[in-house]
Protein backbone atom coordinates (compact mmCIF):
# COMPACT_ATOMS: atom_id res chain seq x y z
CA UNK A 1 0.00 0.00 0.00
CA UNK A 2 2.75 2.41 0.96
CA UNK A 3 4.64 1.75 -2.66
CA UNK A 4 1.60 1.99 -4.19
CA UNK A 5 0.69 5.56 -2.62
CA UNK A 6 4.10 7.52 -3.39
CA UNK A 7 4.40 5.35 -6.53
CA UNK A 8 1.03 7.81 -7.58
CA UNK A 9 2.31 10.18 -6.08
CA UNK A 10 5.32 10.41 -7.57
CA UNK A 11 3.87 10.33 -11.04
CA UNK A 12 1.19 13.42 -10.51
CA UNK A 13 3.68 15.51 -8.98
CA UNK A 14 5.17 16.05 -12.23
CA UNK A 15 1.99 18.17 -13.08
CA UNK A 16 3.33 21.66 -13.21
CA UNK A 17 6.34 20.54 -15.78
CA UNK A 18 5.68 22.63 -18.17
CA UNK A 19 7.59 25.86 -16.92
CA UNK A 20 7.44 27.86 -20.24
CA UNK A 21 3.64 27.86 -19.64
CA UNK A 22 1.94 31.47 -18.96
CA UNK A 23 2.03 32.54 -15.63
CA UNK A 24 -1.81 33.11 -15.95
CA UNK A 25 -2.61 29.54 -17.35
CA UNK A 26 -5.49 28.26 -15.06
CA UNK A 27 -4.40 25.86 -12.97
CA UNK A 28 -6.40 22.81 -13.92
CA UNK A 29 -5.27 23.53 -18.00
CA UNK A 30 -1.77 23.64 -16.22
CA UNK A 31 -2.26 20.28 -14.64
CA UNK A 32 -3.95 18.36 -17.68
CA UNK A 33 -1.71 19.75 -20.14
CA UNK A 34 2.13 19.30 -18.49
CA UNK A 35 0.56 15.61 -17.13
CA UNK A 36 0.29 14.49 -20.68
CA UNK A 37 3.92 15.90 -21.17
CA UNK A 38 5.32 13.90 -17.94
CA UNK A 39 3.34 10.69 -18.79
CA UNK A 40 4.53 10.84 -22.67
CA UNK A 41 8.02 11.34 -21.20
CA UNK A 42 8.15 8.11 -18.74
CA UNK A 43 6.64 6.12 -21.91
CA UNK A 44 9.19 7.01 -24.21
CA UNK A 45 12.41 7.35 -22.01
CA UNK A 46 14.02 4.00 -21.42
CA UNK A 47 16.44 5.23 -18.66
CA UNK A 48 13.47 6.19 -16.79
CA UNK A 49 12.02 2.81 -17.13
CA UNK A 50 15.20 0.75 -16.73
CA UNK A 51 15.03 2.88 -12.84
CA UNK A 52 18.00 5.70 -13.84
CA UNK A 53 17.98 7.35 -10.61
CA UNK A 54 20.58 9.68 -11.77
CA UNK A 55 18.18 10.51 -14.58
CA UNK A 56 14.84 10.33 -12.06
CA UNK A 57 16.57 13.05 -10.07
CA UNK A 58 17.12 15.52 -12.85
CA UNK A 59 13.78 15.05 -14.09
CA UNK A 60 12.30 15.91 -10.65
CA UNK A 61 14.71 18.62 -9.95
CA UNK A 62 13.98 20.11 -13.44
CA UNK A 63 10.13 19.77 -13.80
CA UNK A 64 8.84 19.30 -10.59
CA UNK A 65 10.58 21.10 -7.92
CA UNK A 66 10.44 24.99 -9.13
CA UNK A 67 6.54 24.52 -8.79
CA UNK A 68 6.27 23.60 -5.47
CA UNK A 69 6.34 26.12 -2.58
CA UNK A 70 8.15 23.94 0.12
CA UNK A 71 8.03 27.04 2.78
CA UNK A 72 4.51 26.53 2.89
CA UNK A 73 4.87 22.99 2.66
CA UNK A 74 7.79 22.92 5.48
CA UNK A 75 5.39 25.42 7.99
CA UNK A 76 2.35 23.24 7.33
CA UNK A 77 4.13 19.90 7.74
CA UNK A 78 5.69 21.21 10.86
CA UNK A 79 2.01 22.67 12.27
CA UNK A 80 2.29 23.76 15.87
CA UNK A 81 6.03 23.54 16.00
CA UNK A 82 6.96 26.33 13.41
CA UNK A 83 6.78 29.31 15.20
CA UNK A 84 9.04 27.72 17.68
CA UNK A 85 11.94 26.70 15.15
CA UNK A 86 14.52 29.31 15.02
CA UNK A 87 15.37 31.01 11.45
CA UNK A 88 18.49 28.64 11.50
CA UNK A 89 16.40 26.20 11.82
CA UNK A 90 13.42 26.56 9.94
CA UNK A 91 16.45 26.94 6.49
CA UNK A 92 17.27 23.65 8.04
CA UNK A 93 13.64 21.97 7.97
CA UNK A 94 12.76 23.04 4.50
CA UNK A 95 16.19 22.14 3.05
CA UNK A 96 15.78 18.47 4.42
CA UNK A 97 12.16 18.20 3.91
CA UNK A 98 12.92 18.91 0.09
CA UNK A 99 15.79 16.13 0.21
CA UNK A 100 13.18 14.05 1.78
CA UNK A 101 10.64 14.05 -0.85
CA UNK A 102 13.24 14.27 -3.92
CA UNK A 103 14.09 11.29 -2.87
CA UNK A 104 10.98 9.58 -2.18
CA UNK A 105 9.81 11.23 -5.56
CA UNK A 106 12.61 10.13 -7.38
CA UNK A 107 12.83 6.41 -6.06
CA UNK A 108 8.94 5.97 -6.61
CA UNK A 109 8.79 7.23 -10.25
CA UNK A 110 10.97 4.21 -11.76
CA UNK A 111 7.52 1.98 -10.74
CA UNK A 112 5.69 4.38 -12.91
CA UNK A 113 3.64 1.42 -15.32
CA UNK A 114 0.83 2.82 -17.91
CA UNK A 115 -1.44 4.52 -15.32
CA UNK A 116 -3.61 7.19 -16.52
CA UNK A 117 -5.12 10.71 -15.47
CA UNK A 118 -8.39 11.91 -15.52
CA UNK A 119 -8.98 15.44 -14.62
CA UNK A 120 -12.96 16.74 -13.30
CA UNK A 121 -13.90 20.20 -14.39
CA UNK A 122 -13.17 23.00 -11.87
CA UNK A 123 -15.47 25.76 -11.36
CA UNK A 124 -13.23 28.67 -10.13
CA UNK A 125 -14.12 33.08 -9.29
CA UNK A 126 -11.93 35.08 -11.71
CA UNK A 127 -10.31 36.46 -8.70
CA UNK A 128 -9.79 32.63 -7.41
CA UNK A 129 -6.43 32.40 -5.39
CA UNK A 130 -6.80 29.37 -3.93
CA UNK A 131 -7.68 25.85 -5.27
CA UNK A 132 -8.40 22.34 -5.11
CA UNK A 133 -7.62 21.17 -8.56
CA UNK A 134 -9.41 17.05 -8.85
CA UNK A 135 -8.43 14.37 -10.67
CA UNK A 136 -8.27 10.28 -10.81
CA UNK A 137 -5.44 8.36 -11.66
CA UNK A 138 -6.70 4.92 -13.40
CA UNK A 139 -4.67 2.08 -12.81
CA UNK A 140 -4.85 -1.60 -15.25
CA UNK A 141 -6.54 -3.89 -12.92
CA UNK A 142 -6.86 -1.43 -10.25
CA UNK A 143 -9.71 1.07 -8.42
CA UNK A 144 -9.34 5.17 -9.58
CA UNK A 145 -7.35 6.69 -7.10
CA UNK A 146 -9.06 10.44 -6.45
CA UNK A 147 -5.99 13.09 -6.45
CA UNK A 148 -6.82 16.66 -4.83
CA UNK A 149 -3.82 19.31 -5.70
CA UNK A 150 -4.04 22.13 -3.59
CA UNK A 151 -2.91 25.39 -5.18
CA UNK A 152 -2.99 29.06 -4.46
CA UNK A 153 -1.51 31.84 -7.06
CA UNK A 154 1.50 33.69 -7.19
CA UNK A 155 3.32 36.21 -9.08
CA UNK A 156 5.25 33.27 -10.75
CA UNK A 157 2.05 31.05 -11.03
CA UNK A 158 0.23 28.61 -9.72
CA UNK A 159 2.05 26.89 -6.66
CA UNK A 160 1.32 23.40 -5.61
CA UNK A 161 1.41 23.46 -1.56
CA UNK A 162 0.04 20.23 -0.43
CA UNK A 163 -1.42 16.80 -2.46
CA UNK A 164 -4.39 14.16 -0.90
CA UNK A 165 -4.65 10.73 -2.33
CA UNK A 166 -7.69 9.03 -1.97
CA UNK A 167 -8.26 11.46 0.74
CA UNK A 168 -4.99 11.32 2.22
CA UNK A 169 -2.88 14.81 2.90
CA UNK A 170 0.65 14.60 2.45
CA UNK A 171 1.43 17.86 4.49
CA UNK A 172 -1.27 15.96 7.40
CA UNK A 173 0.73 12.92 7.04
CA UNK A 174 4.02 14.33 7.21
CA UNK A 175 2.75 16.01 10.41
CA UNK A 176 1.84 13.42 12.21
CA UNK A 177 5.70 11.98 11.67
CA UNK A 178 6.99 15.39 12.67
CA UNK A 179 5.40 15.92 15.68
CA UNK A 180 6.07 12.58 16.96
CA UNK A 181 9.83 12.75 16.67
CA UNK A 182 9.90 16.49 17.96
CA UNK A 183 8.33 15.50 20.77
CA UNK A 184 10.91 12.69 21.38
CA UNK A 185 14.00 14.75 20.33
CA UNK A 186 13.05 18.39 19.57
CA UNK A 187 13.40 20.30 16.54
CA UNK A 188 16.94 19.64 16.23
CA UNK A 189 16.54 15.88 16.50
CA UNK A 190 13.68 16.33 13.32
CA UNK A 191 16.48 18.04 11.02
CA UNK A 192 19.30 15.33 12.16
CA UNK A 193 16.61 12.35 11.59
CA UNK A 194 15.81 13.59 7.88
CA UNK A 195 19.85 14.41 7.39
CA UNK A 196 20.58 11.02 8.22
CA UNK A 197 17.95 9.85 5.82
CA UNK A 198 19.19 11.80 3.10
CA UNK A 199 22.48 10.72 3.94
CA UNK A 200 21.97 6.91 3.81
CA UNK A 201 19.59 7.67 0.93
CA UNK A 202 16.19 6.03 2.78
CA UNK A 203 13.71 8.84 2.67
CA UNK A 204 11.41 6.30 3.53
CA UNK A 205 7.50 7.46 3.32
CA UNK A 206 5.47 8.83 6.12
CA UNK A 207 3.39 6.05 7.24
CA UNK A 208 -0.47 6.09 5.58
CA UNK A 209 -2.87 6.56 7.93
CA UNK A 210 -4.91 3.39 8.48
CA UNK A 211 -1.79 1.12 6.72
Amino acid sequence: MLRSFFTVLALVLGLNAAPALAVDTPPDELARTTTQEVLAILKQDKALQSGDLNKVHQLVEAKVLPHFDFNRMTQLALGRHWPRATAKQKQALVTEFRNLLVRTYASSLTAYSNQTVEFKPLTMKPDATDVTVRSEIRQPGGQPIPIDYSMYKTDFGWKVYDVAIDSVSLVTNYRASFSNTIRQSGIDGLIKTLAAQSARGEAKPAPRSGS
